[in-house]
């Protein structure tokens, strides 16, 4: 309701109803007290030019054209008019004058009229009197006039005022009337014409609405005609398009801030998580170099067979602390993608004969008995190095923990559709114990050893399974472990080439 009272169509309608109101109140006033006082004043300016010209034309007795005169201005003016010579009437402009005015003999001309109540003087000379007097037998207001035109001869005149009453009162009717009428067509008109501009102005003010709330799709449709709402829709469409492409600007530099403070927080923190790591790590590498060097140094031993073990196991300690930060910088890397790949097609099979052609030594040693089905070239894509690395890990994983089963150590590598789309799965298979259910997840944390008692030599640096989750993971592709009957299966999941 509220809302409906603040509208334009709204405080338009009051206003044209205040102001009808007024002018209506300023005529109504004016009529009622202007109009009677100017016709009092245009019948006593008529009368005494009628009492000038009975002066001016009346002798002893009124000829027949003075008659004619004065009926013709009684007639014109709404005048009654009586002259009396004494006690005796000689004129008279209606045959019923006396029956208003009463005999002359009752009339007592020097004092008043005895049928009219004494009323307000209008004008008054020594020979002339003007006044507003009340008929008693009718109640009627009339402006009375008598006057002295010789000694003995006296003219009188009345002019009803109840005429211009009741024409004040049928004008003031009508003007009220008037008034409402104007109000109602006014209030119509006002709805009709204001359609026309409350329309584009609620129009816009949905578009305001709109940019307030950082909505820039609507836009005002500029009409042919050029108007002050036309240019103002103008300038609105200007504002929406600049302030969208300010905002998007501040979007995208506001989007750069975050990943810039992303991006040193992600740095700050690898940092630190590196310094924990490698502070963990290489507290046993460096023990064991403190303390075969301090027994070369103190000489300790002194046969060449004893300090050449010492070297190589010092020598054997720092490749291992060399490979263990390399690796730790990779992971970290990834990890918080600073590492891009370079993806490419290229032939899967290739990559895994190579990983196994690189293990032939190891695995003649262990007897181990490797099964890769190679039918061919089998196209993916993706970034060859890493993938060659994720291969590598499993693989030399497998080897380590490969057990016999059956009378043989044997490792299974397979290349098969995924369920995934697009998708090629490769499973790497080692005969050997299962892992436990509580340490299948935990394997792919950084560091982390199933079997904590393994010596150094057969140990690994504990990261290359989350290597391969890190790699996995930048790909957002499937990953996992899986107890067989007769051993482990990892595996991963890569993209196949468009063919």
């Amino acid at each position: 309701m509220k809302k409906i009272f603040n509208s334009i169509r709204a405080k338009l309608f009051i206003t044209l109803c205040i102001v009808v109101a007024m002018i209506i109140s300023f005529l109504v006033i004016v009529n009622s007290v202007v109009l009677e006082t100017l016709y009092v004043y245009s019948k006593k300016e008529s009368s005494l030019e009628a009492f000038e010209y009975i002066k001016s034309n009346y002798s002893e007795e009124i000829s027949e054209d003075l008659e004619k005169e004065l009926e013709k201005i009684a007639l014109s003016n709404n005048f009654e008019i009586l002259i009396v010579n004494g006690e005796k009437e000689i004129f008279s402009t209606k045959g019923n004058f006396l029956s208003h005015f009463g005999t002359i003999k009752e009339v007592n001309y020097d004092v008043g009229y005895s049928i009219f109540s004494k009323g307000d003087i209008l004008y008054s000379t020594s020979e002339i009197t003007i006044s507003r007097e009340q008929d008693r037998q009718y109640g009627l207001t009339f402006i009375v006039f008598s006057g002295n035109v010789l000694d003995n001869v006296k003219v009188y005149m009345r002019m009803p005022i109840t005429p211009i009453q009741d024409s004040v009162r049928i004008s003031n009717q009508f003007l009220l009337i008037l008034g409402f009428v104007t109000m109602i067509v006014g209030g119509i008109a006002i709805l009709v014409i204001t359609e026309r501009f409350t329309k584009p102005i609620e129009e816009l003010n949905d578009i305001a609405n709109g940019m307030a709330n950082l909505d820039f799709s609507k836009k005002y449709r500029i009409q042919d005609n050029e108007d002050e709402i036309n240019e103002l829709g103008r300038s609105i469409n200007i504002l929406s398009d600049k302030l969208e492409d300010t905002i998007y600007q501040l979007k995208l530099n506001n989007m750069e801030l975050e990943k810039d403070i992303e991006q040193r927080s992600k740095i700050d923190e690898m940092r630190k998580q590196f310094i924990s790591d490698v502070s963990h790590e290489l507290k046993t590498p460096i023990a064991l170099i403190q303390g075969y060097a301090e027994g070369l140094v103190e000489n300790v031993i002194t046969d060449e067979e004893s300090k050449k073990f010492y070297s190589e196991v010092i020598l054997d300690e720092a490749n291992k602390m060399d490979k263990l930060v390399k690796r730790l910088l990779e992971l970290m890397k990834l990890e918080y993608e600073e590492r891009k790949f370079n993806d490419k097609v290229f032939d899967l099979s290739e990559v895994i004969n190579e990983v196994i052609k690189n293990s032939k030594v190891v695995l003649k040693e262990k007897e181990i008995e490797v099964e890769f089905k190679d039918e061919g070239i089998i196209n993916v894509y993706a970034d060859d190095f890493y993938i060659e690395q994720v291969v590598t890990n499993y693989f030399t994983n497998a080897i380590k923990n490969v057990e016999k089963i059956k009378d043989k150590n044997l490792i299974k590598i397979t290349v098969k559709k995924a369920k995934t789309p697009n998708k090629l799965r490769v499973s790497v298979f080692n005969t050997g114990k299962n892992i436990a259910d509580e340490d299948l997840n935990r394997i792919w944390n950084r560091f982390y050893k199933v079997d904590s008692s393994r010596n150094r030599s057969n140990g690994g640096t504990g990261i290359g399974l989350s290597l391969v989750k890190a790699i996995m993971n930048r790909y957002n592709n499937n990953y996992g472990v899986t107890n067989k009957i007769d051993g482990v299966e990892f595996y991963f999941e890569i993209e196949e080439a468009k063919k």
